[in-house]
């Protein structure tokens, strides 16, 4: 008797739409095409929301008010002209000017809704003379979305998600830093708890912080409308992501008036931040000529950040704009923890001033655009009576202002589209968060081997100000038989041997080991 044939997996909606639009791909690089199929995306979403509230006053009788923008405006709906309308796009898919007709849509709603200012894609569709037909047949898959069909769902947000996402891991190394993995973010908002106050991000990418940001929100109960969003992004093509990604999801923020540098024209001076979130730039190389923003008052009270490395002019940024009782969290390399010269002098200057809360170091392969692994850094602008305000709880917490908490993540974390690492939200980033607030509240918190170790300043001090979580947390010894000491010099050997064999330069790979977190010291 013949097997039957194992039924096929269905495709998720998001999947279908994905398929469809990577035939644009030949004629469209990835980075272009993000835009294009976005774009389209928040055409059609704009639209439902559109014809909803039209029919809607219809039915209300307010037939003789259905052209008037401002009982579309007092909904949070954009209006659209007719040649604006989703409608009018797909009656038109077939003709060769489709591509046009799709920019006139784009700019004509741009042009008549204010907050869409420098959102959309700009001529993005006639300028790469797209195949017509393949252009069609992804409308036609967009057609078939209906993105208001179940508000709990979010709809359009998880297609937005899922695509951002997905042009990350395509466009790799990089080229993804538009996009920084949700289960990152996700760890960074249940660790400081951006419930009320305004929410900051230097380098915002395409906004995937502000997204989680709301999202802890709903999910603890707490009032959306109870936050600010300010934030800035240096590539234009990228603050159009971040304000459609925000627009799409009735999210208000402050992204600047344009796509700006951070450090060359800060929009955000006098801003003081209750929390911060954020993924800049690793490693930034050469991110101001050696005589401009030496006395900038960003570093007021800490050494100008050096030019060879943006690291410490971000972490400075963000401590600069926290207000009394504001909390970050970011992502940098891990070279970081432990650099000298001007970052080392920065870095004892910040733990003395008692800003540094946590440290924890990540696994590699969590990120699209580096294999390395990278370090969460949490800074406190007061450790010693911090003030949170929770919807659904009262919290104590201890008197932590001269001690950090270093946590080795390396070990957690489960396979993502085949070479990737991720944290799953109830087994790691549960734990990890707990963990986190366990220390800030529990006098009788304990130490725990290869994961997690409070140290004091003193602690600190005596290792240098190192910030290396290995320096701190305990390794069990597996092997009671093994002379470290003697195998470190063997190892030491064997690097040089291959130093000389591959005829590499030991300035370049020591530099890879620091950033990897080792400090390493050749004979």
């Amino acid at each position: 008797m013949a097997k039957k044939a194992a039924p096929k997996k269905q495709k998720s909606m998001e999947e279908t739409l994905w398929d469809s639009a990577n035939k644009l791909r030949g004629t469209v690089e990835s980075s272009e095409y993000k835009h294009v199929v976005l774009g389209l995306i928040f055409l059609k979403f704009v639209s439902d929301k559109f014809e909803a509230r039209r029919e809607e006053m219809i039915a209300d009788g307010e037939q003789d008010f259905i052209d008037m923008q401002e009982f579309y405006a007092s909904k949070n709906i954009f209006f659209l002209t007719e040649e604006s309308r989703w409608s009018y796009i797909i009656d038109n898919a077939k003709q060769d000017d489709i591509a046009l007709k799709i920019d006139t849509a784009l700019h004509t709603i741009e042009k008549n809704n204010k907050t869409l200012k420098g959102a959309l894609p700009d001529n993005y569709f006639s300028r790469l003379n797209m195949d017509v037909s393949k252009l069609a047949s992804l409308l036609d898959t967009i057609n078939d979305i209906d993105t208001i069909k179940d508000e709990q769902q979010d709809i359009v947000g998880r297609v937005y998600e899922y695509f951002l996402s997905k042009f990350a891991i395509a466009e790799g190394k990089g080229k993804g830093e538009f996009y920084t993995p949700k289960s990152i973010v996700n760890l960074i908002a249940e660790m400081i708890e951006p419930y009320k106050g305004v929410i900051y991000d230097p380098a915002c990418g395409s906004g995937g912080m502000f997204v989680q940001s709301m999202k802890f929100i709903e999910n603890h109960h707490g009032n959306k409308k109870e936050v600010s969003i300010y934030g800035q992004e240096y590539t234009a093509t990228t603050y159009k992501l971040a304000k459609m990604n925000l627009a799409i999801r009735g999210i208000a923020a402050n992204f600047g008036a344009v796509p700006a540098d951070t450090f060359g024209k800060d929009q955000h001076k006098d801003l003081k931040a209750d929390y911060i979130m954020a993924n800049p730039p690793f490693n930034q190389k050469d991110w101001r000529a050696s005589d401009e923003l030496t006395d900038d008052p960003r570093w007021a009270g800490y050494e100008t950040p050096p030019t060879s490395n943006a690291n410490y002019a971000w972490i400075l940024n963000m401590a600069s704009k926290l207000s009394q009782n504001g909390v970050a969290g970011f992502i940098l390399a891990n070279g970081a923890l432990s650099g000298g010269g001007e970052e080392y002098k920065i870095r004892k200057q910040l733990i003395e001033n008692n800003l540094v809360e946590a440290i924890c170091v990540l696994p590699q392969n969590m990120f699209y655009t580096t294999n390395i692994s990278v370090t969460l850094w949490v800074l406190n602008n007061n450790k010693r009576e911090r003030v949170v305000v929770h919807p659904d709880e009262t919290r104590n917490y201890r008197n932590r202002e001269e001690e950090i908490l270093f946590m080795d993540l390396r070990e957690m974390g489960e396979p993502f589209e085949k070479k990737y690492i991720q944290f799953n939200q109830e087994e790691h980033i549960r734990k990890i968060a707990a963990t986190y607030h366990d220390w800030q509240q529990n006098p009788d918190f304990k130490d725990v081997p290869e994961y997690c170790f409070g140290a004091t300043k003193a602690d600190v001090a005596k290792k240098d100000y190192s910030l290396v979580p290995s320096k701190y947390i305990e390794f069990v010894n597996r092997d009671e038989n093994i002379d470290f000491d003697t195998k470190m010099t063997t190892l030491k050997g064997e690097f040089k041997e291959l130093l000389e064999a591959e005829n590499k330069s030991k300035a370049d790979l020591l530099n890879v080991f620091n950033e990897l977190g080792y400090k390493i010291e050749l004979d």
